[in-house]
């Protein structure tokens, strides 16, 4: 399967752990804007400098800045079949810059019902100690550690749906916008998480059957 996959979802959805199984699936390397923007300024890379100025300002990274990273990163040795881009392009402005340097074979979109994201993220509780994350009703502290969980302030309802607001106005449009391109996959998330992996690498390995 050539070109790079995009893999986009709300907050909540469990990208983080699907792009990890996907990228062992598929051999494609997992990218992370955050990811990107760390190492080019860790690596003082002149577009890591550029970047450096707009983050210690408080600004967005244009993206501009965002697809030169990318396009960088697509000529190391092992982007050779592409990238899975986790998280990125997250507007339909940016999908059609990503379209200018590389090509996308697939997206996978991992869909789940607001109420449900607003349950998964409002009952997660952390170990101050550990950072172990559990959730009151799915995976509750043990005992002896109950009283030490702290919820973090922006797992709150009211964060959580703005949240979901910005992703419904500005990155759920992207789904309409690649199916259009014919290379979107509608992956059901209100399951188990491995039942959602399953799922994403049955359609995979479909599809790369239909490449073959």
């Amino acid at each position: 399967m050539n070109g790079s996959i995009v893999l986009f979802g709300p907050p909540g959805a469990g990208k983080g752990t699907q792009a990890s199984r996907m990228s062992k699936l598929t051999g494609k390397p997992q990218v992370s804007t955050g990811d990107m923007l760390r190492a080019a300024v860790a690596a003082d890379t002149n577009l890591g400098r550029e970047a450096k100025g707009y983050m210690e300002a408080g600004l967005l990274v244009p993206d501009e800045v965002i697809i030169g990273l990318i396009s960088e990163r697509l000529q190391q040795p092992d982007a050779e079949s592409g990238l899975l881009l986790d998280g990125y392009p997250r507007t339909i402005i940016q999908a059609e810059s990503l379209d200018e340097i590389e090509s996308v074979s697939v997206v996978v979109s991992i869909e789940v019902p607001d109420d449900a994201i607003v349950q998964r993220i409002v009952g997660r509780r952390m170990d101050p100690e550990t950072g172990k994350i559990y959730h009151i009703e799915f995976n509750p502290p043990p005992a002896e550690i109950a009283d030490r969980v702290v919820q973090r302030k922006d797992d709150n309802e009211e964060t959580v749906r703005s949240r979901l607001l910005a992703y419904h106005e500005q990155t759920a449009p992207l789904a309409n916008w690649y199916g259009e391109r014919g290379v979107l996959l509608r992956i059901n998330g209100n399951q188990g998480i491995e039942e959602v992996g399953d799922s994403i690498e049955s359609a995979l390995l479909e599809l790369s059957g239909k490449d073959a």
